[in-house]
């Protein structure tokens, strides 16, 4: 019985890993694919550096707007299995998110400008602000009218939406740059395409909000919740987010864009990163209660670790050959950063996983402590590294702060009784950080001696978890009948 309940568990993780997973990369692998083209469109790399610093303010709104909700509500859900309390817990949700939403707008607005000079260095794209305050409304209340749909586990239609979802907005994109609309043309098309997804999953899920069960009683314990996950969201934004406001500042708007399409081959890590959070929430929740919690998240964060560092060795062995034959130009510079920001959602994802703990005995303000600390570092490099050694300074300083965060989550959670880390592990960990300093020194551009180090890498990976492997493949491969 025990083993059945594991093999269940294992297959509800790796079901909701897969398929939102799917649902997560064709959401990100269609802009991946289509930044080569954009930038050859483009004039210069200071037009994709106006594009990008408005996804900045975007993400820095939407987490004024959501103020930590979405995961207070998502923890709520499954308190109790009442389907009233469950539409409760939801109206109550978009409601306040909705008034939230409208607040952070109004400011974004009525201070376009000075917010235009702070992120663009120049006044006159305020209207740019204007459009990223549009797009932070239909997001933070997205994000909020979609979430029925992932916590019924209604995998095929996340994975439809989020396919559609690009497609449109690039649709729309191409032709307005061909056209010349260089500064609007990836902002508005993301605005129409926003919309579009929210109109959708509104219909499909409107059953659920309703302003009449809106509950003040519900509403005190979501935000009991939410407002100590609300800083972890802003100190996140301070980690993916603040190095192009300092590149923007330390150097400028044409380095920002480098750095973006730099950025781009990393964070094809956020399709890992994506495929996990999409089905993470959902697996985490749902099996918080189980005996061996502890165990199963503990080995969840080694296996995904391990995972990360066998891709970050490939993409560091790999990086400089994909610039060259997708980007020209100024652009190819930006292979040296892949590596980092491709390891550093992967990080961001075992920090997540690990402060898992605390949200399942409802204790959230040590990961604001354990975050800031890597936040603060990261500051603090960025200053120092990026005026030192450019963009890669940048790069290098959000991995450090990243790593810092791990650390100490582990540490803590550890001397709590709520995590188990192995040997073996420390020694993956020691294996991938000698990787990345030999690449780095001695053959970032050497195709096939890095492949080589990826190669040794991963096959002392196997070795130290060949047990668990052995027992992957003979679940996958059928045994011969008679023998």
């Amino acid at each position: 019985m025990p083993t059945e309940r594991k093999q269940s568990k294992v297959k509800l993780f790796v079901e909701n890993f897969l398929i939102y997973g799917l649902g997560g990369i064709s959401s990100k692998i269609i802009p991946l694919v289509m930044v080569p083209i954009i930038t050859r469109i483009m004039p210069n790399s200071s037009y994709f550096g106006i594009s990008d610093m408005s996804h900045t303010i975007i993400s820095f709104g939407s987490a004024l707007a959501i103020l930590g909700m979405y995961d207070a509500m998502y923890r709520m859900f499954f308190e109790k299995d009442e389907l009233t309390y469950k539409k409760q817990i939801c109206s109550t949700t978009l409601m306040f998110t909705l008034v939230t939403s409208i607040v952070t707008v109004s400011c974004m607005v009525l201070f376009r400008k000075q917010i235009a000079r702070v992120f663009f260095k120049d006044e006159a794209l305020a209207y740019i602000v204007d459009l990223s305050a549009v797009a932070t409304l239909v997001g933070a209340t997205n994000t909020i009218v979609s979430a029925p749909t992932r916590m019924q586990n209604q995998r095929m239609i996340y994975l439809i939406a989020n396919t559609v979802g690009p497609l449109l907005s690039y649709g729309l994109s191409i032709p307005l740059l061909l056209k010349g609309y260089y500064t609007i043309a990836l902002p508005l098309a993301g605005v129409i395409s926003g919309a579009t997804k929210e109109a959708a999953f509104y219909a499909l899920n409107r059953k659920w909000f309703r302003a009449g069960l809106f509950d003040k009683k519900l509403l005190k314990q979501l935000l009991m919740i939410a407002i100590p996950l609300f800083p972890n969201f802003l100190i996140y934004w301070v980690f993916n987010s603040s190095d192009r406001l300092m590149i923007t500042t330390l150097l400028n708007i044409g380095a920002e864009g480098i750095y973006s399409v730099g950025s781009k081959l990393g964070h094809a890590s956020q399709l890992i990163y994506i495929a996990f959070a999409g089905g993470w929430q959902y697996f985490a929740f749902s099996t918080m209660k189980e005996s061996d919690q502890v165990e199963s998240n503990s080995k969840i964060f080694e296996y995904l670790g391990v995972v990360s560092f066998i891709s970050t060795s490939f993409i560091c062995a790999l990086s400089y050959g994909l610039y060259k034959l997708l980007f020209i130009g100024e652009y190819i510079d930006g292979f040296i950063i892949a590596p980092y920001l491709f390891l550093a959602p992967l990080l961001q994802m075992l920090f997540q996983v690990a402060c898992n703990q605390f949200l399942v005995i409802k204790i959230t303000w040590p990961n604001i402590f354990i975050l800031s600390s890597g936040a603060a570092l990261n500051v603090v490099l960025n200053f120092i590294l990026i005026p030192a050694i450019g963009i890669e300074g940048a790069a290098i300083a959000t991995l450090t702060g990243y790593i810092v965060s791990d650390i100490l989550a582990v540490i803590v959670l550890s001397r709590m009784n709520l995590m188990v880390i192995s040997m073996r592990f420390v020694c993956a960990v020691i294996g991938i950080v000698g990787f990345l300093v030999a690449w780095r020194l001695w053959i970032p551009k050497d195709m096939l001696a890095g492949i080589a180090f990826a190669l040794v890498y991963t096959a002392a990976c196997v070795l130290l978890y060949k047990k668990e492997l052995i027992a992957v493949c003979n679940r996958i491969i059928p045994k011969r009948s008679g023998n």
